[in-house]
Protein backbone atom coordinates (compact mmCIF):
# COMPACT_ATOMS: atom_id res chain seq x y z
CA UNK A 1 0.00 0.00 0.00
CA UNK A 2 1.38 3.39 -0.98
CA UNK A 3 1.98 5.98 1.75
CA UNK A 4 -0.56 8.81 1.86
CA UNK A 5 2.12 11.42 1.31
CA UNK A 6 3.30 9.91 -2.00
CA UNK A 7 2.83 12.43 -4.82
CA UNK A 8 1.65 10.56 -7.95
CA UNK A 9 3.32 12.85 -10.46
CA UNK A 10 3.59 11.98 -14.12
CA UNK A 11 7.04 11.83 -15.69
CA UNK A 12 6.29 15.11 -17.46
CA UNK A 13 5.22 16.88 -14.26
CA UNK A 14 8.22 15.59 -12.32
CA UNK A 15 10.56 16.65 -15.11
CA UNK A 16 9.15 20.20 -15.16
CA UNK A 17 9.55 20.59 -11.38
CA UNK A 18 13.02 19.09 -11.36
CA UNK A 19 14.31 21.22 -14.26
CA UNK A 20 12.92 24.35 -12.57
CA UNK A 21 14.87 23.40 -9.42
CA UNK A 22 18.05 22.71 -11.39
CA UNK A 23 17.89 26.05 -13.21
CA UNK A 24 17.27 27.84 -9.90
CA UNK A 25 20.61 26.49 -8.68
CA UNK A 26 22.39 28.54 -11.34
CA UNK A 27 21.25 31.70 -9.55
CA UNK A 28 23.16 30.70 -6.42
CA UNK A 29 26.22 29.48 -8.29
CA UNK A 30 25.64 25.86 -7.24
CA UNK A 31 25.47 24.87 -10.92
CA UNK A 32 26.78 26.48 -14.08
CA UNK A 33 24.17 27.41 -16.71
CA UNK A 34 25.79 24.98 -19.16
CA UNK A 35 25.52 22.08 -16.70
CA UNK A 36 21.92 22.96 -15.91
CA UNK A 37 21.04 22.87 -19.60
CA UNK A 38 22.67 19.45 -19.98
CA UNK A 39 20.48 18.15 -17.14
CA UNK A 40 17.43 19.77 -18.73
CA UNK A 41 18.17 18.19 -22.11
CA UNK A 42 18.67 14.73 -20.62
CA UNK A 43 15.48 15.00 -18.56
CA UNK A 44 13.55 16.00 -21.69
CA UNK A 45 14.93 12.89 -23.39
CA UNK A 46 13.77 10.80 -20.42
CA UNK A 47 10.26 12.23 -20.82
CA UNK A 48 10.24 11.34 -24.51
CA UNK A 49 11.45 7.77 -23.88
CA UNK A 50 9.34 7.01 -20.79
CA UNK A 51 6.16 8.76 -21.90
CA UNK A 52 5.00 12.13 -20.61
CA UNK A 53 1.81 10.75 -19.00
CA UNK A 54 3.48 7.74 -17.35
CA UNK A 55 3.35 7.96 -13.56
CA UNK A 56 6.91 8.35 -12.29
CA UNK A 57 6.38 5.93 -9.39
CA UNK A 58 5.22 3.22 -11.81
CA UNK A 59 8.66 3.02 -13.48
CA UNK A 60 10.54 -0.16 -12.54
CA UNK A 61 14.16 -1.18 -12.83
CA UNK A 62 13.28 -2.97 -16.07
CA UNK A 63 11.77 0.25 -17.41
CA UNK A 64 14.95 2.13 -16.56
CA UNK A 65 17.02 -0.55 -18.35
CA UNK A 66 14.84 -0.17 -21.43
CA UNK A 67 15.19 3.64 -21.31
CA UNK A 68 18.99 3.45 -21.00
CA UNK A 69 19.28 1.06 -23.92
CA UNK A 70 16.84 3.08 -26.02
CA UNK A 71 18.95 6.18 -25.40
CA UNK A 72 22.12 4.27 -26.36
CA UNK A 73 20.57 3.35 -29.72
CA UNK A 74 19.21 6.84 -30.32
CA UNK A 75 20.93 8.58 -33.28
CA UNK A 76 23.24 11.42 -32.28
CA UNK A 77 22.90 14.24 -34.79
CA UNK A 78 26.20 15.79 -33.64
CA UNK A 79 28.23 12.79 -34.82
CA UNK A 80 28.95 11.46 -38.31
CA UNK A 81 26.35 9.04 -39.64
CA UNK A 82 27.37 5.42 -40.08
CA UNK A 83 26.27 2.84 -42.65
CA UNK A 84 23.25 2.04 -40.54
CA UNK A 85 21.82 5.52 -41.10
CA UNK A 86 23.00 7.45 -38.05
CA UNK A 87 25.74 7.50 -35.46
CA UNK A 88 24.61 6.19 -32.08
CA UNK A 89 25.28 7.73 -28.68
CA UNK A 90 28.86 7.46 -27.48
CA UNK A 91 29.65 5.62 -24.24
CA UNK A 92 30.42 8.94 -22.54
CA UNK A 93 27.03 10.37 -23.60
CA UNK A 94 25.31 7.27 -22.27
CA UNK A 95 27.14 7.58 -18.94
CA UNK A 96 26.18 11.26 -18.73
CA UNK A 97 22.52 10.46 -19.46
CA UNK A 98 22.54 7.81 -16.74
CA UNK A 99 23.99 10.32 -14.24
CA UNK A 100 21.35 12.89 -15.17
CA UNK A 101 18.34 10.63 -14.69
CA UNK A 102 19.91 9.10 -11.59
CA UNK A 103 20.05 12.58 -10.06
CA UNK A 104 16.38 13.11 -10.91
CA UNK A 105 15.31 9.81 -9.30
CA UNK A 106 17.41 10.52 -6.21
CA UNK A 107 15.58 13.83 -5.82
CA UNK A 108 12.26 12.07 -6.49
CA UNK A 109 12.91 9.57 -3.69
CA UNK A 110 13.78 12.35 -1.23
CA UNK A 111 10.69 14.42 -2.04
CA UNK A 112 8.16 11.57 -2.07
CA UNK A 113 7.55 11.35 -5.80
CA UNK A 114 8.55 7.65 -5.78
CA UNK A 115 8.44 4.96 -3.10
CA UNK A 116 11.62 3.30 -4.33
CA UNK A 117 14.39 4.66 -6.54
CA UNK A 118 14.19 2.44 -9.66
CA UNK A 119 17.85 3.16 -10.45
CA UNK A 120 18.73 0.78 -7.60
CA UNK A 121 17.09 -2.02 -9.58
CA UNK A 122 18.58 -1.16 -12.99
CA UNK A 123 20.84 -3.91 -14.34
CA UNK A 124 22.31 -2.36 -17.50
CA UNK A 125 26.06 -2.23 -16.93
CA UNK A 126 28.60 0.25 -18.26
CA UNK A 127 30.04 -2.48 -20.46
CA UNK A 128 26.65 -3.13 -22.07
CA UNK A 129 26.08 0.57 -22.69
CA UNK A 130 29.59 1.06 -24.06
CA UNK A 131 29.25 -2.06 -26.19
CA UNK A 132 26.51 -0.40 -28.22
CA UNK A 133 29.03 2.12 -29.58
CA UNK A 134 29.32 1.66 -33.35
CA UNK A 135 32.73 3.20 -33.80
CA UNK A 136 36.11 3.53 -32.12
CA UNK A 137 37.00 6.88 -30.67
CA UNK A 138 40.77 7.00 -31.16
CA UNK A 139 42.16 7.94 -34.56
CA UNK A 140 44.49 5.46 -36.21
CA UNK A 141 48.13 6.50 -36.53
CA UNK A 142 47.59 7.52 -40.16
CA UNK A 143 44.48 9.54 -39.33
CA UNK A 144 46.18 11.25 -36.38
CA UNK A 145 49.25 12.03 -38.45
CA UNK A 146 47.05 13.53 -41.16
CA UNK A 147 45.38 15.84 -38.63
CA UNK A 148 48.68 16.78 -36.96
CA UNK A 149 50.23 17.39 -40.38
CA UNK A 150 47.38 19.72 -41.34
CA UNK A 151 47.83 21.63 -38.07
CA UNK A 152 51.57 21.98 -38.65
CA UNK A 153 50.99 23.28 -42.18
CA UNK A 154 48.49 25.76 -40.82
CA UNK A 155 51.00 27.04 -38.26
CA UNK A 156 53.58 27.58 -40.98
CA UNK A 157 51.33 29.78 -43.11
CA UNK A 158 52.52 33.39 -42.99
CA UNK A 159 50.32 35.75 -41.01
CA UNK A 160 48.77 38.13 -43.52
CA UNK A 161 48.36 41.63 -42.07
CA UNK A 162 45.78 42.50 -44.74
CA UNK A 163 43.32 39.94 -43.46
CA UNK A 164 40.51 40.76 -41.06
CA UNK A 165 41.29 39.79 -37.48
CA UNK A 166 38.71 36.98 -37.56
CA UNK A 167 40.61 35.42 -40.47
CA UNK A 168 43.99 35.38 -38.67
CA UNK A 169 43.31 32.36 -36.50
CA UNK A 170 45.56 29.75 -38.10
CA UNK A 171 48.17 29.74 -35.30
CA UNK A 172 45.47 29.42 -32.64
CA UNK A 173 43.71 26.63 -34.51
CA UNK A 174 46.99 24.77 -35.05
CA UNK A 175 47.85 25.11 -31.35
CA UNK A 176 44.44 23.76 -30.27
CA UNK A 177 44.76 20.64 -32.42
CA UNK A 178 48.39 20.01 -31.43
CA UNK A 179 47.69 20.36 -27.71
CA UNK A 180 44.69 18.03 -27.94
CA UNK A 181 46.52 15.42 -30.03
CA UNK A 182 49.86 15.50 -28.24
CA UNK A 183 48.88 16.14 -24.61
CA UNK A 184 45.28 14.86 -24.50
CA UNK A 185 43.74 17.39 -22.08
CA UNK A 186 40.06 17.44 -21.27
CA UNK A 187 38.35 20.10 -23.34
CA UNK A 188 37.41 21.92 -20.12
CA UNK A 189 41.10 22.02 -19.14
CA UNK A 190 42.00 23.42 -22.55
CA UNK A 191 39.50 26.28 -22.57
CA UNK A 192 40.33 27.16 -18.93
CA UNK A 193 44.04 27.49 -19.71
CA UNK A 194 45.64 30.89 -19.13
CA UNK A 195 48.83 32.30 -20.60
CA UNK A 196 50.46 32.24 -17.16
CA UNK A 197 49.93 28.45 -16.95
CA UNK A 198 52.76 27.92 -19.44
CA UNK A 199 56.32 28.30 -18.21
CA UNK A 200 59.85 27.28 -19.12
CA UNK A 201 62.15 25.28 -16.84
CA UNK A 202 65.67 24.29 -17.86
CA UNK A 203 64.89 24.93 -21.52
CA UNK A 204 61.68 22.83 -21.50
CA UNK A 205 58.24 24.38 -21.93
CA UNK A 206 55.62 23.11 -19.46
CA UNK A 207 51.86 23.43 -19.18
CA UNK A 208 50.47 23.52 -15.66
CA UNK A 209 47.05 21.96 -16.16
CA UNK A 210 44.32 22.57 -13.59
CA UNK A 211 42.29 19.38 -13.67
CA UNK A 212 39.36 17.71 -11.95
CA UNK A 213 39.06 17.76 -8.19
CA UNK A 214 41.40 20.72 -7.84
CA UNK A 215 44.39 18.60 -8.91
CA UNK A 216 47.17 20.11 -11.01
CA UNK A 217 49.78 18.47 -13.20
CA UNK A 218 52.78 19.89 -15.01
CA UNK A 219 53.16 18.36 -18.46
CA UNK A 220 56.21 19.03 -20.67
CA UNK A 221 55.26 20.05 -24.21
CA UNK A 222 56.82 18.32 -27.24
CA UNK A 223 59.22 20.67 -29.01
CA UNK A 224 56.97 21.15 -32.07
CA UNK A 225 54.01 22.07 -29.86
CA UNK A 226 56.14 24.48 -27.80
CA UNK A 227 57.30 26.18 -31.03
CA UNK A 228 53.72 26.75 -32.19
CA UNK A 229 52.78 28.01 -28.71
CA UNK A 230 55.57 30.60 -28.83
CA UNK A 231 54.56 31.70 -32.34
CA UNK A 232 50.93 32.04 -31.28
CA UNK A 233 51.79 34.12 -28.22
CA UNK A 234 54.12 36.34 -30.25
CA UNK A 235 52.08 36.73 -33.43
CA UNK A 236 48.63 35.14 -33.29
CA UNK A 237 47.04 35.99 -29.98
CA UNK A 238 45.02 39.24 -29.94
CA UNK A 239 46.42 41.97 -27.71
CA UNK A 240 44.12 42.04 -24.69
CA UNK A 241 44.11 42.20 -20.91
CA UNK A 242 42.25 38.87 -20.80
CA UNK A 243 44.47 36.18 -19.29
CA UNK A 244 42.91 33.34 -21.32
CA UNK A 245 45.26 31.47 -23.65
CA UNK A 246 42.71 30.78 -26.38
CA UNK A 247 40.71 33.74 -27.56
CA UNK A 248 38.03 34.33 -30.16
CA UNK A 249 38.58 37.00 -32.79
CA UNK A 250 36.56 39.29 -30.51
CA UNK A 251 39.16 38.78 -27.80
CA UNK A 252 37.00 36.58 -25.55
CA UNK A 253 37.86 33.22 -24.02
CA UNK A 254 36.89 30.33 -26.30
CA UNK A 255 33.96 28.16 -25.21
CA UNK A 256 33.92 24.36 -25.25
CA UNK A 257 31.74 24.30 -28.36
CA UNK A 258 34.20 26.47 -30.27
CA UNK A 259 36.89 23.79 -29.97
CA UNK A 260 34.94 21.27 -32.05
CA UNK A 261 34.48 23.88 -34.78
CA UNK A 262 38.26 24.42 -34.84
CA UNK A 263 38.93 20.67 -35.17
CA UNK A 264 36.41 20.39 -38.00
CA UNK A 265 38.03 23.34 -39.78
CA UNK A 266 41.49 21.76 -39.60
CA UNK A 267 40.07 18.39 -40.66
CA UNK A 268 38.98 19.94 -43.95
CA UNK A 269 42.68 20.36 -44.79
CA UNK A 270 43.42 16.65 -44.27
CA UNK A 271 43.71 14.29 -47.24
CA UNK A 272 40.33 12.48 -47.56
CA UNK A 273 42.14 9.12 -47.35
CA UNK A 274 43.34 10.04 -43.83
CA UNK A 275 40.35 12.09 -42.70
CA UNK A 276 37.94 10.97 -40.00
CA UNK A 277 35.76 13.14 -37.83
CA UNK A 278 36.79 13.27 -34.19
CA UNK A 279 35.77 15.09 -31.01
CA UNK A 280 38.10 16.69 -28.45
CA UNK A 281 37.46 13.68 -26.22
CA UNK A 282 38.31 11.42 -29.15
CA UNK A 283 41.70 13.13 -29.39
CA UNK A 284 42.21 12.42 -25.68
CA UNK A 285 41.60 8.76 -26.47
CA UNK A 286 44.01 9.07 -29.40
CA UNK A 287 46.77 10.40 -27.14
CA UNK A 288 46.35 7.58 -24.63
CA UNK A 289 46.06 4.88 -27.27
CA UNK A 290 49.20 5.78 -29.18
CA UNK A 291 51.37 6.53 -26.16
CA UNK A 292 50.48 3.14 -24.69
CA UNK A 293 50.88 1.37 -28.04
CA UNK A 294 54.42 2.75 -28.26
CA UNK A 295 55.18 1.21 -24.85
CA UNK A 296 55.34 4.50 -22.98
CA UNK A 297 55.28 3.80 -19.23
CA UNK A 298 51.68 3.49 -18.07
CA UNK A 299 52.22 5.67 -15.03
CA UNK A 300 53.68 8.42 -17.24
CA UNK A 301 50.58 8.26 -19.47
CA UNK A 302 48.37 8.38 -16.38
CA UNK A 303 50.12 11.54 -15.21
CA UNK A 304 49.89 13.18 -18.65
CA UNK A 305 46.13 12.55 -18.77
CA UNK A 306 45.59 13.53 -15.15
CA UNK A 307 44.11 10.31 -13.76
CA UNK A 308 44.51 9.31 -10.14
CA UNK A 309 44.25 5.59 -10.86
CA UNK A 310 46.00 3.43 -13.46
CA UNK A 311 42.85 1.34 -13.93
CA UNK A 312 41.10 4.34 -15.49
CA UNK A 313 43.45 4.17 -18.48
CA UNK A 314 41.54 1.17 -19.77
CA UNK A 315 38.64 3.45 -20.71
CA UNK A 316 40.95 5.61 -22.81
CA UNK A 317 42.65 2.81 -24.69
CA UNK A 318 41.32 1.62 -28.05
CA UNK A 319 42.67 -1.34 -29.98
CA UNK A 320 44.73 -0.53 -33.05
CA UNK A 321 44.70 -2.60 -36.25
CA UNK A 322 47.75 -4.86 -36.40
CA UNK A 323 49.15 -3.83 -33.02
CA UNK A 324 49.39 -7.41 -31.71
CA UNK A 325 51.38 -8.46 -34.76
CA UNK A 326 53.76 -5.53 -34.30
CA UNK A 327 54.15 -6.30 -30.58
CA UNK A 328 55.02 -9.94 -31.22
CA UNK A 329 57.48 -9.11 -34.00
CA UNK A 330 59.32 -6.84 -31.58
CA UNK A 331 59.16 -9.28 -28.64
CA UNK A 332 61.91 -8.27 -26.15
CA UNK A 333 62.80 -11.89 -25.27
CA UNK A 334 63.44 -12.86 -28.88
CA UNK A 335 65.71 -10.03 -29.93
CA UNK A 336 69.24 -10.91 -30.88
CA UNK A 337 71.61 -10.03 -28.02
CA UNK A 338 73.87 -7.08 -28.67
CA UNK A 339 77.44 -8.02 -29.43
CA UNK A 340 80.35 -6.70 -27.37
Amino acid sequence: MRPAELDRLTVGQAADRYVELVRAKTLTGALSPATAEVYARDVATLVALAGEQTVLDDLTGEDVDAILLAFARKPDGRRTADAGGGARQSASSQARFRRSISALFKHAALTGWVQLNPMALATVTAKERGGLRPERRALTREQAQGLVGAARSLSEEPQRPGRRRDQRTQLRDALIVLLLAAVGPRVSELVRANVEDFYTNDGVRYWRIFGKGGRTRDVPLPRDVATVLTAYLDEGRPATQDKALLLSWRGRRLARGDVQAVIDRVLREVDPAQRRSVTPHGLRHTTATHLLADAVDMDAVRRVLGHSDLSTLGRYRDELPGELEVAMRAHPLLREPKSG
